[in-house]
């Protein structure tokens, strides 16, 4: 235990030498912590820590996706709410299925482990994006349509990798019909948001009972762990939990200006620190352990052909999700500028979701070592390629 405590306490040492060192060099801190975790691999040094599902799901995932949805403010999201609905669920499946296409006709995959690499690697994590917006206070319309497009997008993802896990398990004779997939849809998704709201109306309920703020702060740890906790003990979505009891407590607690319900004033600016604070450990400690793990990735299962066309093939999955959806809503008012749509296309980043779920794959599930290394692949382009350029492309768009 001891161990583990201080090898905790020296990556975050480094996480803070890294963040000194990207700000002072104009970098992406979340690009310059996975160039240190290389950097800590390639130099033999013991980080004590491994990148898991649970790991992952159970540690790093709830702080991220809550402190992202307790600063969305519903009703600026109502305004954009049709155009991040259509990207998020139907430029999921879009996206998915381009890939899952192009690795079987392709790299020739079977179309079944094909469909869950497309599932898995169709999450998107733009954190470098968001703090890159945080970092030159960049509000507005954009952030809000990249930070809740991720955030849903999340979501649908991880609901929609265990029906394709499910089928692709499946035998001809025992894969589940059309009827019982869309209830098992319907569950995993509507218990989900079910479990969030009563347990981010049950804590604003309790912080209505208390103004002491470390009291408040407390219970917004126990709603965003428990949340996807409970969810995932029922076989609910954790994700959508998570998000949809931020939400709930953000709009109705800590956005509110209230005294009657939800936090207390200083509750509110304390609650704020806090997840901002919880959320820089969090991607401390994942992006550093991403590059840790990527230096010892045996890249070679797949070769450097395989993994050109994965990276090819979900950027032009992201290319087809953006360009082609937002036309739809050129000519109404919820059109998106083209710059943004370049934003959301390589600010599309890959990055802690999509190794979870690749992570949890089964033993048995063909190819499930070559995935696993895809998957990783994908992520290190994505997080130092993409992540090192959305600097210049932002730059360039007159958003920095």
């Amino acid at each position: 235990m001891d161990l583990v405590v201080a090898h905790t306490i020296a990556l975050l040492g480094v996480a803070l030498l890294v963040a000194i060192a990207a700000r002072r060099l104009r970098l992406p801190y979340t690009v310059g912590l996975a160039i240190a975790g290389v950097a800590l691999a390639i130099a033999k040094v013991e980080t004590g820590e491994t990148l898991t599902h649970d790991f992952i799901f159970d540690i790093i995932l709830p702080p991220l996706l809550f402190e992202a949805a307790l600063s969305i403010h519903w009703r600026e999201l109502k305004r954009d709410l049709a155009p991040v609905l259509v990207l998020s669920t139907l430029g999921v499946v879009v996206s998915a299925a381009v890939v899952a296409v192009g690795m079987t006709r392709l790299l020739g995959w079977p179309f079944g482990s094909a469909l869950v690499f497309g599932a898995l690697i169709a999450a998107t994590d733009p954190v470098a994006v968001i703090a890159m917006f945080k970092d030159a206070r960049v509000k507005g319309r954009l952030r809000l349509v990249v930070e809740t497009e991720s955030l849903f997008n999340d979501g649908v993802a991880a609901v929609m990798f265990a029906l394709v896990l499910t089928w692709a398990q499946a035998t001809t004779a025992g894969a589940p019909t059309a009827a019982e997939t869309a209830r098992a849809l319907a569950v995993m998704t509507g218990g989900g948001l079910a479990v969030g709201l009563l347990c981010g109306a049950g804590g604003i309920a309790i912080a209505g009972r208390s103004f002491d703020h470390l009291v408040e702060t407390g219970l917004t740890v126990v709603v965003a762990y428990g949340s996807f906790l409970i969810a995932e003990r029922f076989r609910f979505s954790g994700v959508l939990a998570t998000v949809a009891a931020g939400m709930l407590m953000g709009n109705r607690g800590l956005l509110r200006e209230d005294p009657r319900w939800g936090f207390s004033p200083h509750g509110r600016t304390f609650i704020v620190a806090f997840w901002d604070f919880a959320a820089f450990v969090a991607n401390s400690l994942i992006f550093l352990l991403i590059g840790s793990a990527v230096a010892d990735i045996p890249f070679s299962t797949v070769g450097a052909t395989g993994l050109a066309a994965a990276i090819a093939l979900v950027l032009a999955g992201r290319l087809l999700t953006v360009y082609p959806l937002c036309l739809l809503f050129l000519w109404s008012r919820w059109a998106i500028p083209l710059g943004e749509q370049h934003v959301l296309w390589w600010g599309g980043l890959r990055g802690a979701l999509a190794l979870a779920l690749a992570l949890a794959l089964p033993p048995d599930l063909p190819l499930r070592d070559e995935i696993l290394v895809a998957a990783f692949g994908v992520v290190a382009f994505s997080v130092i390629a993409q992540g090192l350029t959305m600097p210049l492309l932002l730059r360039r768009l007159g958003f920095l």
